[in-house]
């Protein structure tokens, strides 16, 4: 044997052994929660979700991606074993993306609201019969079909008209949470947190404007009048809730598990 030949198949040798171990190119199967124990979370940088993924598996591994999209994409690629972040954007990009689903135990339960300063409780008690009233005369489900479709995109958010008598009311979020608030196609920002809004700014003879920033700074701008209220999927916490006068919740999601389908 040639030294050439004698390399050629060392290479391939060691290719073949690197092929053979365990977990390099496939991972089990998660059908149930429970199945993640000691498995490897892909999680967006910079948010609380290994935190909160750690209160339920206190040996879970991590790898950090700059977006929930890209760490979805790594599961796909059998990269990590799951996605840990909020339900709703986890099922938002499921529907949009073949191949993944979102296990239906959570592994943390939140509820999401609205928020204003602390002294408005008049604005607050407009949110809490909006969503009531939506609720019952069922324009909630039919919002909760078009911003969580069980595939595919969005639907377009319906117009909501207000004559704006009575001023602007002006809306903090973060463009980022599809889908609850994002720009789509014509770089306008929609959502479901957007059309909920426009009802309280309807019952209000308000105009609504959208103010888009980073999710830091939806608080301290709420706090120091530059908004009337803010939304962009904000759990309601105890520590949170010194700060700010939340509304009812409007929807009951936390932290899920993304999975290979």
């Amino acid at each position: 044997m040639t030294s050439t030949m004698f390399r050629t198949v060392c290479v391939g040798l060691v290719s073949l052994a690197l092929l053979m171990v365990p977990g390099c190119s496939k991972r089990e199967k998660i059908a149930k929660l429970q199945h993640l124990e000691g498995k490897e979370f892909a999680v967006p940088t910079g948010t609380v979700a290994d935190k909160l993924v750690l209160s339920k598996f206190p040996n879970a591994k991590f790898k950090y991606f700059n977006s929930t999209l890209d760490a979805a994409l790594a599961v796909k690629a059998g990269k990590a074993d799951a996605v840990a972040y909020d339900e709703p954007i986890l099922k938002n990009i499921a529907a949009k993306t073949g191949g993944l689903t979102v296990l239906p135990e959570m592994i943390t339960t939140d509820h999401y609201g609205f928020a204003v300063q602390q002294d408005k409780q008049k604005l607050k008690k407009t949110m809490d019969l909006v969503i009531g009233e939506l609720r019952k005369n069922g324009t909630y489900e039919a919002m909760m079909q078009r911003w969580l479709p069980p595939s595919g995109n969005p639907a377009a958010m319906p117009e909501i008209q207000s004559n704006g008598k009575q001023g602007v009311l002006k809306l903090g979020t973060a463009a980022v949470t599809e889908p609850f608030a994002f720009v789509d196609g014509s770089r306008n920002i929609v959502g479901f947190d957007i059309e909920l809004a426009r009802y309280i700014a309807q019952r209000l003879d308000m105009k609504l404007e959208v103010v888009n920033m980073d999710f830091g700074a939806l608080i301290p701008a709420l706090i120091s009048g530059k908004v009337d209220m803010i939304a962009a999927c904000i759990t309601i916490t105890e520590e949170r809730q010194k700060k700010v006068l939340f509304s009812e919740p409007y929807y009951t999601g936390g932290i899920a598990a993304l999975v290979r389908e």
